[in-house]
């Protein structure tokens, strides 16, 4: 059995690690190992490249993926799917760690009903909203990008008499926003998942000026669409002078932590296991309460992921 690693959609932390886990391992168990570069548009172009220790030599520390990404349209299209697999059988590979999201496992899952195709999905999104884990790789280094920019904005902001709007990623999951704000102690978190009380909080913020309050805090979910709009509301409604910080794609690079880095060696390690162990695989590896097991693709595209209670009880409290 040869087996081949990709990486698609969105980059994220940890993914170097995986990849390096993936090779010396895959290797130390006796399998010829394959790099697919440029996500499934190398895929679909034959982008692949036989893989040894001296490629992933001195790639533990970096962020982004040696291997690249993309997103692809032309996987969409049955004939584009086909030369894909076709070129996976040259290379005589019949086992793939995929490195993606969502869109990457509902690709994989709509690849795997056409052909006999065996893989294991490893959530990599920094946006945490794969359904059945707990945890997605990446997450935990995004989250320390933002703690510390948050910190220091916090800084100029008291300095200044200053509301800051900040606004982090997550397209349809606030999950990055609601433990930012959490960690940090935001006045203000605006997330998909819950209406906003604007009232409420303008009648709390509005008392704790009157009391002393001299700064303001707000963190919005780029999902939400209300980054302009909470910026204008806080200088109409609490007059205070406010700036907006996007934080962007800086929140998808640096370094891996020691927890995104531990996290993609426990998850190659079983999903490498779990490939040589079953003929047809086609699951995703999950983590849930310390613990490491799988779960069928269908179950995971056909689910939505939620916020835990947790989190929103604590988005509430800052009401």
């Amino acid at each position: 059995m040869a087996l081949a690693i990709i990486c698609s959609g969105g980059d994220a932390p940890g993914m170097n690690p995986a990849i390096k886990k993936f090779v010396d391992y895959a290797t130390l168990k006796g399998r010829k190992t394959y790099f697919i570069y440029d996500g499934l548009e190398g895929l679909i172009d034959n982008k692949i490249e036989e893989a040894s220790y001296k490629d992933v030599a001195g790639i533990m520390h970096l962020g982004g993926t040696i291997i690249r990404s993309s997103r692809s349209q032309r996987f969409y299209e049955y004939s584009y799917r086909e030369q894909a697999y076709k070129n996976l059988q040259k290379h005589n590979i019949d086992g793939l760690i995929v490195l993606g999201g969502d869109g990457s496992f509902r690709a994989m899952e709509k690849f795997s009903t056409e052909f006999p195709i065996n893989f294991v999905g490893i959530p990599s999104t920094i946006d945490n909203d794969i359904y059945g884990s707990q945890y997605s790789l990446g997450v935990d280094t995004s989250l320390n990008v933002i703690r510390d920019a948050l910190d220091k904005i916090r800084d100029t902001a008291s300095s200044f008499n200053r509301a800051f709007v900040v606004e982090v990623m997550g397209r349809e999951c606030g999950y990055l926003a609601a433990v930012s704000a959490v960690v940090s102690g935001a006045e203000i978190c605006v997330i998909p998942e819950i209406d906003f009380p604007k009232e409420a909080i303008e009648k709390k913020l509005q008392k704790e000026l009157e009391n002393g309050r001299n700064y303001i805090l707000a963190i919005v979910a780029e999902g939400t669409g209300q980054t302009a709009q909470i910026h204008s509301w806080l200088e109409a409604t609490m007059g205070m002078e406010t700036r907006t910080t996007v934080l962007g794609h800086v929140q998808r690079g640096g370094n891996p932590t020691v927890y995104d880095r531990l996290m993609a060696f426990d998850f190659v390690m079983n999903g490498v296991d779990y490939l040589l162990e079953n003929k047809e695989s086609n699951k995703v590896v999950v983590f849930n309460d310390g613990k490491i097991s799988f779960v069928s693709i269908e179950t995971v595209v056909s689910n939505h992921y939620k916020l835990p209670q947790y989190l929103l009880n604590a988005i509430h409290y800052l009401d």
